[in-house]
């Protein structure tokens, strides 16, 4: 009989799983042991990472648009409230743009809302 070389597979998943790991400190980027337990870690703090990104970039936003509207007059709240209720669906992202990058727009749309 021929003989037979084992742990081919078992030696790619070790490889793959090592592949994720690079760039991390120390043991955690060579070791398997390791390198499985920091993909745990960092595979679900990038998943929260991800969901806090939309989070962060709304309070930016939120932000931005207080600070535009208050030049005009108005305070952030009143701004969106009156925004409703004149029926005008600009979400936040692009308003913020609008404030930032085309000023003249932004006024526009205070001075309709007034």
């Amino acid at each position: 009989m021929s003989r037979v070389k084992r742990g081919i597979i078992a030696h790619k998943k070790r490889e793959r799983l090592l592949r994720y790991t690079k760039g991390f400190k120390w043991s955690r980027k060579s070791k398997e042991r390791a390198a499985k337990e920091a993909l745990l870690h960092a595979w679900s703090r990038a998943f929260e990472g991800r969901k806090e990104k939309k989070r962060v970039y709304r309070t930016l936003w939120n932000t931005q648009i207080n600070a535009a509207v208050r030049a005009e007059g108005l305070t952030y709240s009143v701004f969106i409230k009156k925004l409703k209720t004149k029926k005008i669906v600009l979400d936040r992202k692009i308003l913020a743009d609008l404030a930032k990058n085309e000023p003249a727009v932004f006024k526009k749309i205070v001075a309709l809302v007034k």
